[in-house]
């Protein structure tokens, strides 16, 4: 049977309001998202994944974990598609609502932690401020009780995860960029898809291109403090502005660095140097947004600082051909991670391990195994 067939489970569709933000008028809940069990079952142990904006709803995994015995819920918070609106503290009490869900009406009495791709940061910063809230200062009434009434769940799987919203933005801009706004003028010398600047790329040309992208996310920074400034200064709470070239990551065009199976010169957009081109991650962004999740300077998503809380036992999975995320990535997650309790392992696949059912079932029995063997 296709695992991803979902003869013999059970999908349940919940909506939930959180302590922030109340039901639409249109009827919408804040909160939503699709709870997987083997058919007639109710789980002990449950999984949850989410990520700061695409829909976990209907994740590949999901029917994976539900036929090995487990719950899974693909949870969205209000942001799910509103990714220029986020703010990490609101996102962490959505999760804490699905969290809850799952305690109190679903009747789970473990719950894994699933942090994917870019959910990986995410869920690692509900766990470390469930574990030791130190995020809620701008909530008040509800929302901060319930802030401080966070559900720690009892293991982490990071899978396939970028080390922090920060991190992997600034890896991935294109420092050749020199006037945001306009995404074609370039400045030759760092521009890493020239014949000149052709791979392998030179241990100078790294050095000088990963300070150059650090500074071109600080350049936003400095201009997303001085424009929300003299905003607010005006009575405008805020603003949105375009994000151009963010896949110029060295990596994805040089299989040298950061040596794995991975396919040469491909992203998750395909070519790079056609998707450089192209909209995509974090292409727009309200400065609030901005300095709260891309912002070296200022972003509370970065991965280290809420890692180093964890006391949970962790498990790190990662995929060699994956074309985003690097073994250095996986490790440096491994590293940051607090817990005596970890373990990490690199296995064949792609980033989804979208290109075979047998990846995913190896992933998948890696995954429960560990969770049984915690049991």
């Amino acid at each position: 049977m296709d695992p991803r067939d979902t003869n013999g489970l059970d999908t349940q569709f919940i909506g939930k309001v959180s302590p922030t933000a109340p039901r639409i008028q249109a009827g919408g809940h804040p909160c939503q998202g699709i709870y997987w069990t083997p058919a007639g079952k109710k789980p002990r142990t449950a999984v949850i994944a989410t990520h700061y904006n695409v829909d976990f709803t209907e994740h590949y995994i999901a029917p994976y974990f539900a036929r090995r015995g487990y719950g899974f819920l693909g949870w969205n918070t209000r942001y799910r598609g509103f990714e220029d609106q986020f703010l990490l503290h609101h996102a962490i009490l959505d999760i804490g609502v699905g969290m809850r869900w799952l305690k109190e009406e679903a009747g789970v009495e473990r719950i894994v932690i699933l942090g994917n791709s870019g959910g990986g940061s995410l869920m690692g910063a509900y766990q470390a401020e469930a574990i030791r809230p130190t995020l809620g200062g701008e909530l008040s009434g509800a929302g901060l009780e319930a802030y401080n009434e966070l559900i720690k769940a009892d293991l982490y799987i990071s899978l396939n995860a970028h080390q922090g919203r920060p991190e992997v933005l600034t890896d991935w801009l294109d420092a050749s960029v020199i006037d945001e706004n306009d995404p074609v003028p370039t400045d030759p010398a760092l521009d890493p898809f020239s014949a000149e600047n052709a791979p392998p790329y030179s241990e100078e040309f790294v050095t000088r291109y990963r300070a150059a992208q650090r500074a071109r996310n600080q350049r936003i920074t400095d201009w997303a403090k001085a424009e929300l400034a003299r905003l607010n200064a005006a009575g405008v709470p805020d603003r949105l502005f375009p994000l151009f070239r963010v896949w110029g990551d060295l990596r994805c065009m040089d299989p040298a660095l950061d040596p794995s199976t991975r396919k040469p010169r491909w992203c998750y957009r395909g070519d790079p140097a056609t998707a450089n081109r192209t909209p995509s991650i974090g292409r727009v962004n309200s400065l609030k947004t901005w300095l709260n999740m891309w912002s070296i300077e200022t972003s509370p998503c970065q991965g280290a600082p809420h890692l180093a809380k964890f006391d949970t036992p962790a498990l790190v999975v990662q995929g060699t051909a994956d074309t985003g995320v690097f073994p250095s990535d996986a490790r440096k997650i491994f590293d940051n991670i607090g817990s005596t309790d970890k373990r990490i392992e690199l296995i064949p696949g792609a980033h989804y391990f979208e290109d075979s059912i047998e990846e995913r079932n190896a992933a998948a029995d890696l995954m429960a195994a560990w969770i049984e063997a915690k049991s």
